[in-house]
C-alpha cells in the first residue's frame, strides 16, 4: 500500500504504508561522561546502519556528515572529545536530496524496505591507542596457500612511532588450531601502508558450500602509544570465471539463487542479528539454493557472518536502481557506496559477486558501467563484477546478469512459452547460453500474482 499524499486517507495496493511516514531530519542526542583514561586516545563513533544521512555534532561543534546506506556511519571524535562531560548530537536525514538512488531502489524505496529514518544494529563509543588498524585486506591465494594481508595504519599522536605488526590464524570450529606468528615492523608518520604474505600451511582448509572452512586472522599492532587489535574472518578460496562457468577452488559450481529484495514488513529495516539472517539463509538451504542476490541494496554484516558460516555465495549491490552516466551527484556516489561496501565486507568469503545496482537506465549508462567494472576489478579482484543486474552485456563483464530465462515475460500474455504450448518439457534456453561469451545468470526468473489470503490479515502487524 502507498498513501497518496494531500488527497487524504487513500490507499493504493503498491507499496507499503507504514502508520506513520516521516521524511525529513530527526534528531537523537546524549550526554556522555568521557573518562581521563580516554585522553589522546583514538575515540570513534560507530553507527552500524543509519538511513540516511547523518550529521554528528560534539556540543556545538561540528565534526562532519556521511551518506551510505550499505555500509556503517564511523566518526572519529579525537579532536572534540575530551576528559569531562560533552554532548553528542546526530541528525538523521531520510530525504532524497541531489543523491536519488532512484525511486524503486529497494535501498530507500517503499516498495520493500520503507525509507524510514533513524539508526539499527550497534551504536558504540570505543576508544583505542592513538596508532591503529585501518581498511585490512585479506587476499586468499589457494594455489600458493598464501593469504597476502594489506592495510593501512593511522597514527595520530603527532610524531612518527616504530609499530611492530604481529599476525596469527586460527581454524574457526572445533579444532581451534593456531598457524605461525608473522612479525613485522614499520616506522609511519600520520599514516602508513604494509604488505605481508602470511603461509597457510601445506594443506588449507578451503572454503565452499559443501566445506564452509572459515579461518580468523589475529592482527596486533604493538608501539609506546599502545596496542590495537583487529580480528578478521576469512576463506580459503577463489570464484572464479572457466569459460561460461563459474568454479570455486577450481571445481564446476551452477548457482541455484534466489531474491532478496530488503522485505522485513514488520519493521520496514533489515534486521541487524545473527539469529534472523541464520533462519533466512537456512530456509533457502533448505529448499536447495545456494546462492542469494541482494537486490538494490546490501544487507549487514550478519548477513554477511551467516553466509559465510553456511557456505552461500551471494551477490551485492551498490544501492541503487537508478539513471546513471549523466553527470549527476549519483554517479560518484555510487562509487563511493561501491567502495565503502567492499571495504566494510570485502574479507568475506561468501561475497562472490557484485554489480552497480538494478536495471540502469540513462542514455550513457552503459559507458558509465564500462568504466565501473573496469575499476573494481582492478580495485579488489577476490569476487566477480557485472554491470547491473538484468542488464546491459559489456565485454569487460565476468558474467551477464539477464532476464532472459523466463517462461512468461512482461506483456507476452499468451505469447509465451507456458501459455502458447500445450505444458511440456522440450524447450531449454541453450540458445541463450551459446549466444553469451560469459557466464548467464538469470535475473528475475518468476514473477507471480499472489492472491491474498483474508484470513491471515491479523498477522499483518507492521509497515
Amino acid at each position: 500500500m502507498c498513501q497518496i499524499p494531500g488527497a487524504g486517507n487513500v490507499k493504493v495496493s503498491f507499496w507499503l504504508s507504514p502508520e506513520k511516514v516521516y521524511y525529513g531530519p530527526a534528531w537523537y542526542q546524549k550526554k556522555v561522561s568521557i573518562p581521563e583514561s580516554w585522553k589522546k586516545q583514538h575515540i570513534n563513533l560507530y553507527l552500524e546502519r543509519a538511513h540516511w544521512e547523518t550529521t554528528v555534532w560534539i556540543d556545538e561543534q561540528k565534526v562532519g556528515v556521511q551518506n551510505s546506506l550499505g555500509t556503517p556511519h564511523d566518526y572519529n571524535l579525537s579532536d572534540y572529545l575530551t576528559p569531562g562531560e560533552h554532548t553528542i548530537t546526530i541528525r538523521v536525514d531520510n530525504r532524497v536530496k541531489d543523491i536519488d538512488p532512484g525511486v524503486d531502489a529497494h535501498s530507500i524505496s517503499d516498495n520493500t524496505q520503507t525509507n524510514w529514518n533513524g539508526i539499527v544494529g550497534d551504536i558504540k563509543l570505543t576508544a583505542s591507542s592513538p596508532i591503529i588498524f585501518q581498511n585490512i585486506k585479506l587476499y586468499p591465494n589457494v594455489t600458493d596457500k598464501m593469504v597476502t594481508v594489506k592495510g593501512q595504519v593511522s597514527n595520530s599522536s603527532g610524531s612518527s612511532q616504530k609499530c611492530k605488526i604481529l599476525l596469527q590464524v586460527r581454524e574457526v570450529g572445533h579444532t581451534k588450531k593456531e598457524l605461525q606468528k608473522v612479525i613485522k615492523e614499520i616506522e609511519i608518520d600520520a599514516e602508513g601502508q604494509f604488505e605481508i604474505e602470511y603461509a597457510m600451511g601445506d594443506s588449507p582448509l578451503l572454503w565452499d558450500e559443501f566445506n564452509p572452512n572459515l579461518y580468523n586472522m589475529q592482527l596486533r599492532l604493538e608501539s609506546e602509544q599502545g596496542i590495537d587489535q583487529k580480528e578478521v574472518t576469512f576463506g580459503m578460496r577463489d570464484f572464479e570465471v572457466d569459460g561460461k562457468h563459474f568454479a570455486i577452488n577450481g571445481r564446476p559450481v551452477f548457482l541455484r539463487g534466489t531474491l532478496e529484495c530488503s522485505i522485513f514488513p514488520l519493521t520496514g529495516y533489515p534486521p541487524t542479528n545473527v539469529e534472523e539472517w541464520k533462519r533466512i539463509l537456512k530456509t533457502i538451504q533448505n529448499y536447495g539454493l545456494n546462492h542469494m542476490r541482494f537486490h538494490s541494496y546490501c544487507p549487514p554484516e550478519a548477513a554477511f557472518q551467516v553466509a559465510d558460516e553456511l557456505g552461500v555465495y551471494i551477490q551485492v549491490e551498490a544501492s541503487a536502481w537508478a539513471n546513471i552516466g549523466d553527470g549527476k551527484p549519483i554517479d560518484q556516489w555510487i562509487y563511493k557506496e561501491a567502495e565503502a561496501i567492499i571495504n566494510s565486507y570485502g574479507n568475506h568469503p561468501s561475497f562472490v559477486m557484485m554489480a552497480y545496482g538494478n536495471e540502469p537506465s540513462g542514455e550513457n549508462h552503459e559507458k558509465y558501467l564500462e568504466k565501473f567494472v573496469d575499476y573494481f576489478k582492478k580495485l579488489d579482484n577476490r569476487r566477480l563484477y557485472t554491470s547491473g543486474a538484468g542488464w546491459p552485456l559489456l565485454d569487460n563483464l565476468d558474467y551477464y546478469n539477464h532476464k532472459g530465462p523466463r517462461i512468461q515475460g512482461w506483456a507476452q500474455e499468451l505469447n509465451s512459452i507456458i501459455n502458447a504450448e500445450p505444458p511440456q518439457t522440450e524447450f531449454d534456453y541453450d540458445k541463450l547460453i551459446q549466444e553469451t561469451p560469459m557466464p548467464y545468470v538469470s535475473h528475475e526468473m518468476g514473477q507471480w500474482c499472489a492472491y491474498p489470503n483474508f484470513k491471515e490479515m491479523s498477522k499483518y502487524t507492521g509497515s
